[in-house]
């Protein structure tokens, strides 16, 4: 599509035997948050690293603004900011110092570099610590500085990698407030993560990526709607054991059972008639000596669909 700020077409990435991307293909559109959403270990920083231009692809390809990316290209990157997992700032500057360092490197200068640097700290919500070094800063803090510095030069395309690694609820939030600001700027923005909430709550369209292939895609709606009248219903259950493993197994022989996924504390299933199933559940539990202490019902979610497609929850490993 020609409207399209970034055109990813069936890429492909080897590492010896090793297929860690295996024919992806998505585009983002001016002002549309895309969401890559899978476990770890699924090729979601693979993929945006040949979208960044920093690993050559074993095949497909990757296009900003119609412009072919690959590591070897110099001028069409520079529409592309990219805020990677690891903290890329120096430690001994300023927040402010380390944007004007990165906002020249990008050709900003004079009147509007200051005018820029003092919107992005505005925007991530660092101005009123704008002078303070970077070594004094939260995890939090410092996450979102190094999102004001992969969007310092107003690029077409910002690439976020799991932004919210490793911080407290408190730093996340303010990160994903600053993230979905970012959707008045019109930047198109492809945002990775293995949080469902996360994709829910920012994402136009998601992309759920596993073992390296894109198995769906769409809003949330749509990618709901593929379950159907599917229900979730978790079961906290107790029991020795072996009798816990056999209850599970009769679980996933009830009728309108698409999945069943083992809990810690019992077992959550995405069924069709959640009533029914509630009742085969207490029945085949009394029979194999297992007591359910609680039931949980809730509509169908991203976590749903990925368990309904592949099997295994979301934060499981690939």
């Amino acid at each position: 599509m020609a409207d399209l700020v970034l055109d990813c077409r069936d890429l492909v990435r080897r590492f010896d035997s090793l297929v860690a991307v295996d024919g992806v293909s998505f585009g983002i559109g001016p002002g549309e948050t895309y969401g890559l959403l899978g476990p770890n270990g699924a090729g979601k920083t693979t993929t945006i690293s040949m979208v960044a231009g920093l690993l050559e692809p074993s095949g497909g390809t990757v296009t900003v603004l119609g412009q072919e990316i690959t590591p070897r290209s110099t001028t069409a990157k520079g529409a592309i900011g990219l805020v990677p997992q690891d903290i890329a700032l120096y430690p001994d500057l300023s927040a402010r110092e380390n944007l004007t360092f990165f906002a020249k490197l990008q050709g900003l200068r004079g009147s509007e570099l200051a005018t820029r640097i003092d919107e992005v700290l505005d925007i991530v919500g660092l101005a009123d610590r704008a002078g303070d070094k970077i070594d004094t800063y939260s995890g939090g803090m410092k996450r979102r500085a190094n999102i004001a510095v992969g969007m310092v030069h107003q690029p077409t395309l910002l690439i976020l990698d799991e932004p919210t690694v490793g911080v407290d609820p408190q730093s996340r939030n303010a990160i994903l407030e600053s993230v979905d600001a970012l959707s008045t700027t019109g930047m198109a923005v492809l945002y990775t993560t293995h949080y469902m909430e996360e994709a829910e709550r920012l994402c136009d369209r998601i992309g759920i990526i596993d073992s390296g292939k894109l198995i769906a895609e769409g809003t949330r709606e749509e990618l709901v709607a593929r379950l159907g009248d599917s229900t979730a219903v978790t079961f906290r259950a107790d029991g020795p054991v072996e009798a816990v493993r056999g209850w599970r197994d009769d679980l996933s022989q009830l009728r309108t059972v698409s999945t069943v996924q083992p809990q810690e504390y019992g077992a959550t299933v995405t069924c069709g008639h959640a009533s029914e199933v509630v009742a085969g559940a207490f029945s085949a539990a009394e029979k194999r000596g297992v007591t359910i202490g609680g039931v949980d019902v809730t509509a169908p979610d991203l976590e749903a669909v990925f368990l309904s497609l592949t099997g295994k929850a979301l934060r499981d490993g690939s």
